[in-house]
């Protein structure tokens, strides 16, 4: 698999939409952060991108938007999160949509927090075309439907009534709500066999049933797989940090790039209608500091 880096030196001008998945920030993992402010400075660097997908679980946990619009100046001065959304800003003001999905950790995160930065909330699945290729993106949950205990607490707690009792319980509340639902995940995902945890062929073939090509997160298992019938499954990586018993501890995630050379080596005509482009998946490293 090519690295993201090469991709940048080398091709810098032909990179047109970056597509992310579970990266689980956390004040927790503070290098998670910092690995993302990096990429988000390569894609400030890029003078031909247009879109950057962030398809679900951005965030290893969201208690709703007020757990950052309810800090004081100074407060969110401070946050981890303000350098995010100031270089997301910054992005944008370039001319980068940033659209973010849902996934099942960060199912709680709405407009208000995005409007921050001029992001939009997209629903999945979301259809995007690539060259003369037709892409279903998603975060990939919904696919796992062997694990049906889950599908049914899924189901619950993306309803409307349930996200609007979450809400209007306070933020420590909500906080250990969460703690219970991660430790009792956590127990149950432990019991489960690997395949529970993956995507169901059937569930697989009946999404990408009137595409050409599926690309969802959440198993954290990325790969690349074609079917019988000559369609596509790509899957992202989740954000992880490696060798973290040696002196260089990296970040490491496997990320989604749509290309396209430029037409008549014109930068400003439209990256979303080319007829050339092309999908493929690249390592994205970052060393720890």
């Amino acid at each position: 698999m090519q690295s993201f880096e090469y991709l940048m030196t080398t091709r810098p001008h032909e990179v047109r939409q970056i597509l992310i998945s579970d990266l689980h920030l956390s004040l927790d993992e503070p290098a998670l952060v910092q690995a993302f402010l990096a990429l988000l400075d390569d894609c400030l660097a890029l003078p031909s991108l247009k879109r950057l997908f962030i398809l679900g679980d951005w965030f290893e946990v969201w208690l709703g938007d007020d757990f950052y619009l309810s800090l004081d100046d100074e407060a969110r001065a401070a946050h981890l999160l303000t350098p995010m959304i100031t270089k997301l800003k910054q992005l944008r003001v370039q001319g980068c949509e940033i659209l973010v999905m849902h996934g099942n950790r960060d199912f709680l995160l709405d407009r208000s927090f995005l409007n921050l930065f001029g992001g939009e909330l997209i629903a999945e699945p979301y259809p995007i075309t690539v060259g003369q290729q037709d892409f279903r993106l998603e975060h990939g949950d919904a696919l796992c439907s062997d694990d049906k205990k889950y599908q049914i607490f899924r189901k619950v707690m993306r309803h409307r009534l349930m996200k609007w009792y979450l809400l209007n319980k306070s933020l420590e509340k909500r906080q250990a709500i969460a703690d219970n639902i991660r430790a009792k995940s956590q127990q149950n995902n432990s019991k489960k066999a690997a395949y529970i945890m993956d995507v169901n062929e059937h569930s697989v073939n009946k999404a990408i049933y009137h595409f050409d090509a599926l690309l969802h997160g959440h198993t954290h298992r990325p790969d690349t797989h074609c079917s019988n019938e000559g369609k596509t499954r790509y899957v992202l990586g989740d954000w992880r940090i490696i060798d973290k018993d040696t002196r260089k501890p990296k970040v490491s995630a496997v990320i989604g790039v749509i290309t396209a050379e430029p037409l008549d080596g014109n930068l400003n005509n439209d990256p979303l209608d080319h007829s050339s482009a092309e999908f493929d998946l690249f390592e994205f490293r970052y060393l720890v500091r």
